[in-house]
């Protein structure tokens, strides 16, 4: 049997509380879930397994202290890809 696609977006401030799930999508909505990151040029982490997972949470949950070093490694990869390509488009105003 196969899994229903999901998509999940989890937002981080920063301010020393736990991130929180911001939307859930399903199905047909997770193209849409999708397009609206690229749209505002959200980087885009694409884990079926921890999507499963962080789909059964409610919509504005902080995630579980059992999953914070999985959503860590994420939001790393996440922030290194945005400083990355932060540092190719001031190379190329230079």
């Amino acid at each position: 049997m196969q899994r229903e696609e999901k998509a999940v977006a989890v937002g981080y401030s920063g301010k020393g509380e736990a991130p929180k799930i911001l939307a859930v999508a399903r199905g047909m909505l997770v193209g849409r879930l999708l397009e609206i990151a690229e749209e505002h040029d959200i980087t885009i982490y694409r884990n079926s397994d921890l999507a499963e997972v962080l789909a059964a949470l409610e919509v504005g949950s902080e995630i579980p202290e059992e999953l914070f070093h999985a959503v860590a490694e994420v939001l790393a990869y996440c922030y290194a890809v945005n400083e990355r390509f932060k540092e190719k488009i001031e190379q190329l105003d230079t």
